[in-house]
């Protein structure tokens, strides 16, 4: 139930005269742009410049006499003699901190070196109910903090700061790729089956085709038909991706993904990919190819270092998958070194096991981990001389995965008989969601070129290059659950 008082203070405002949200531009002037351009003007002159600022005040203090007002891009203190009364104390008397307000008025710098602004015009722009957060501590509550962004945008500089980065991030990897003549593309989000992944999808039903769809938990087969229809010698798309699985400080149900696509490359051309748009992000973000993580400085300079999964986990494990010939020797051997799988766990599933237990947390520095089981890679071409292995690797930093890349497989016939496999050890084992994606299929019949892709999570990659301890410290809006249901 909404409180009868709430808006009382609107109802004070307009009575009043003053109208607390005024329907009227502001054309003002950014706070960084005038600390710059009066960055040298000496302590104690008054310059003839007239200029309007605009934002929102941070600190009212000697009863009006100083402002505090901060725009999206910095802070400008504001002057006004309110010792005399007048419009201008009147205003600034019906005023609180966390309003918004415009300024007109002339450029000095006080005599203690501070840029200031002699108001001449002040207006409301925008009032508020409710109180700010304490300016030196700002939000406590953690819970409150990813509810109420906004709050924490304008309480917390360095939560602003590392939203910015990831903005940069986004932009430095789009630069990469628009300068190596890949196009930005958008693919559907419902899609009518759920593919591109292994992850269990969220459903929806399409009410006009009285069907079922998932919201999309990778575009890889959309994109892949782009190379076919050779739209572009590559091509990429940064959107969200959605899984209904667990959460974590890694994981968020909606997550924004980079995946793109080249025409003749392998998983050798998404090696260099990879490691250029890490680092351009890096560079971007920090000014070096290296950002520091909790302490640990990470080197973000390409090429990355790589090593073959079966060597990584000979060496923390103690078990080389390579003279193990099949599944029930590798579970045999899995059991030996007290590590539990499945009871019906293929060769490559208790290879992906041992790595996750035994060798991803050793992966500090930005590494490439290749050589991937075949069973466990669906869409990636299997090695020449050991089919049992493929052309698949994925990017590791501080212990976490945060790239995945391969040579695509693009023969209709083997991918066909994958997707049918598939389908019938999940049916043997009492799970029926996943289907044939029969209409990619198809359009591998009409011929993809040798092809390399990649999918990067931009999220994490974001953590690791803005210190953030949790996914939801660098997610505007974090999946949360409805205030109600608490």
């Amino acid at each position: 139930m909404t409180d009868s008082n709430k808006y009382q203070r609107f109802a004070d405002l307009r009575a009043q005269g003053v109208e607390p949200f005024p329907a009227k531009r502001v054309d003002y002037v950014y706070a960084a742009d005038l600390q710059s351009k009066y960055a040298e003007l000496p302590d104690g002159e008054v310059t003839e410049d007239v200029v309007t600022v605009a934002g929102r005040i941070h600190a009212i203090r000697n009863s009006g006499m100083f402002v505090d007002l901060r725009d999206a891009t910095g802070r400008i203190q504001v002057y006004s003699d309110v010792k005399g009364g007048g419009p201008i104390a009147e205003m600034l008397a019906l005023m609180k901190v966390g309003d918004f307000a415009s300024v007109e008025g002339v450029v000095r710098r006080t005599g203690r070196g501070e840029l200031t602004v002699n108001s001449t015009d002040v207006k409301l722009q925008s009032a508020m109910i409710g109180e700010m957060p304490d300016k030196h501590h700002g939000m406590s509550d953690v819970e409150a903090i990813y509810r109420a962004r906004y709050i924490d945008l304008v309480s917390n500089q360095d939560s602003k700061d590392r939203f910015l980065a990831r903005s940069k991030i986004v932009r430095a990897i789009r630069r990469t790729f628009e300068g190596m003549d890949y196009v930005e593309v958008e693919t559907p989000m419902l899609h009518p089956i759920s593919g591109g992944a292994a992850a269990r999808p969220f459903t929806t039903h399409y009410n006009a085709l009285d069907s079922q769809f998932y919201l999309r938990i990778a575009p890889e087969l959309y994109l892949k038909r782009l190379i076919v229809g050779g739209l572009a010698p590559g091509v990429f798309e940064i959107n969200r991706n959605f899984r209904n699985e667990g959460v974590s400080k890694k994981h968020n149900p909606e997550f924004t993904m980079l995946e793109a696509y080249e025409a003749f490359a392998d998983f050798e051309t998404m090696k260099q990919r990879i490691a250029e748009i890490c680092e351009a992000a890096c560079v971007a973000v920090n000014g070096s190819t290296t950002a520091t993580y909790q302490g640990t400085e990470l080197s973000f300079k390409a090429p990355f270092q790589e090593i073959e999964m079966a060597e990584l986990i000979k060496n923390t494990l103690g078990i080389d998958f390579r003279e193990i010939p099949d599944a029930a020797a590798a579970r045999a051997a899995m059991a030996e070194k007290g590590v539990e799988v499945p009871a019906d766990a293929t060769w490559g599933e208790c290879m992906e096991v041992a790595f996750d237990e035994y060798g991803e947390a050793t992966l500090i520095q930005p590494t490439h981990v290749t050589m991937y089981p075949s069973e466990i890679s669906p869409l990636s071409k299997p090695c020449l001389d050991d089919p049992r292995f493929c052309e698949r690797f994925e990017s590791f930093a501080n212990g976490w995965e945060i790239a995945n890349a391969f040579s695509e497989l693009n023969d209709p016939e083997k991918q066909l008989a994958i997707f049918e496999g598939q389908v019938a050890q999940d049916a043997s084992r009492g799970e029926t969601e996943r289907e044939v994606d029969y209409e990619y299929v198809a359009a591998l019949d009409f011929a993809m070129p040798p092809t390399g892709g990649l999918g990067l999570g931009i999220d994490r990659l974001a953590m690791l290059l803005t210190d953030a301890t949790h996914i939801k410290e660098v997610i505007l809006f974090p999946t949360l659950r409805r205030r109600s249901d608490n």
